[in-house]
């Protein structure tokens, strides 16, 4: 996904998970090894400065690197050859891999481009949690219809939606933070996990190379443990999750039928009236590829004895997918959302169209203690059914009636405090205080993050 006919779509943003970035992650570990090896006393000065100085991607070539790979099972073995050759005539070639085996650079790579990507989503999440932010305090007394199984329920503010977007994107904010925090950690074993060519300074070599690329430095190494690469792989689906439920929110509330609101536009090859929301539907094409990725991912975790046959090699492209494609949407929903645009009247229209009925359960809410819940439920049903055969309002339906009319009467409602119950406004429960809890939990969040 370098580049191509997808990769504006499925490859946005800034991270770079592509052969160039894996190559330069390879070799920055080997040349982080290096230093290290020569902080330790076991290789010549100079030797970690020397490597590092040919550690460039742009001095390989990928395809010769590829074709060799088909040889050994990966690349690192050709990789290795290519670097250790700059260096033949010096005394600092035998620095190059010292004590390491492929998969040590492979996994250690994969860290330190899942850290680089994570610093770049994070970014794109900051800036679509400030637009939720937003949109939750403008709207906080927006009415709408809520919506559950598709069919309108009680009203609710977009603010309160907005909120909602809110809450998921900082979690999943705070899920990727710990997972860069505490899950990113130096591979480093060699052959068989022992680190026995280093004899007792293995664990030395350990600590100075997670020194040198930042990364945690795990209490074993981690060859056939996999949970870093799974617990990585689920936070970058829960993401998704979080991001794909706003977009489809956009989707469905975008529909010409309902058009409560719009969010960029883009046209049709056969239709030239349509405007299609075409950032939503983007991030919802990124985000549904995660599940089955993450399902690869976990998969690859059972690996046999102290290193795999294959399931190992399973999952460096799903990574890398991963990786983009999250990124992809995070870079895509700031777009949607800092685009997006409310209309509050319409979304009214479209809740008074229902002549009342989401307020039902108010009603019933109110009758409840002249006439007893259950009553009061039936009650209420049967005027809802009257409301929507004969095209009128729930409250001439109730009103009409003499059985709901005498109930009316004795819980004391005439026909101006049964309009007033009706009113959208009186019937939103905690919607404020949810919104204001939301909104001081993302500050929180935001200091944390910061901090």
């Amino acid at each position: 996904m370098d580049a191509g006919l997808f990769s504006a779509l499925f490859a946005r943003g800034d991270v770079d998970a592509g052969d160039d970035a894996w190559l330069q992650a390879m070799l920055d570990a080997e040349a982080a090894l290096a230093r290290a090896v020569e902080r330790a006393g076991l290789a010549p000065p100079g030797s970690g400065e020397a490597v590092t100085a040919v550690a460039r991607s742009e001095i390989f070539d990928n395809r010769t690197l590829g074709e060799d790979a088909a040889a050994t099972g990966n690349p690192v073995p050709a990789l290795v050859r290519a670097l250790t050759k700059l260096l033949a005539d010096s005394e600092f070639a035998g620095a190059v891999h010292m004590g390491a085996t492929s998969q040590d650079i492979i996994d250690t790579a994969a860290m330190l481009l899942a850290r680089r990507a994570i610093d770049v989503i994070l970014a794109d999440l900051s800036a679509a949690a400030a637009s939720c932010g937003a949109r939750a305090t403008e709207h906080a007394r927006t009415v709408m219809s809520g919506r559950t199984l598709l069919q309108q329920a009680v009203p609710v503010t977009f603010g309160l939606v907005a909120a909602g977007w809110l809450t998921a994107v900082d979690e999943a904010r705070l899920d990727l933070h710990r997972i860069r925090s505490t899950r990113l950690a130096v591979q480093f074993g060699g052959a068989a996990g022992t680190l026995a060519s280093f004899g007792e300074a293995g664990p030395q070599v350990t600590a100075l190379l997670g020194e040198e690329l930042g990364l945690s430095v795990p209490v074993l190494p981690w060859h056939a443990d996999r949970r870093r690469v799974v617990d990585l792989a689920a936070t970058l689906a829960g993401t998704c999750a979080a991001l794909s439920k706003i977009a489809r929110d956009v989707t469905l509330l975008a529909q010409t039928e309902v058009a409560e609101v719009t969010s960029g536009r883009g046209g049709s090859s056969a239709m030239p009236h349509k405007q299609n929301p075409v950032a939503a539907v983007i991030i919802l094409g990124c985000t549904k590829q995660a599940p089955g990725l993450l399902a690869t991912l976990a998969a690859a975790a059972e690996q046999e004895h102290q290193r795999a046959a294959g399931a190992w090699h399973s999952e460096w492209q799903p990574l890398t997918h991963l990786l983009t494609l999250t990124a992809s949407a995070a870079s895509w929903s700031t777009d949607m959302l800092e685009s997006l645009e409310i209309d509050p009247s319409r979304m009214r229209a479209n809740l008074e169209a229902t002549h009342g009925l989401p307020l039902a359960e108010h009603i019933a809410s109110v009758l409840a203690p002249a006439i007893g819940p259950q009553a009061a439920h039936d009650l209420v049903a049967q005027a809802s059914l009257q409301a929507t055969s004969d095209k009128i309002s729930l409250a001439d339906a109730l009103l009409s009636d003499e059985t709901s009319a005498k109930a009316l009467a004795d819980a004391g409602i005439n026909a101006t405090l049964l309009h007033s119950h009706l009113e959208p406004e009186s019937y939103l429960g905690a919607t404020s205080e949810f919104i204001e809890r939301a909104l001081a939990a993302s500050a929180v969040t935001e200091q944390a993050l910061k901090g």
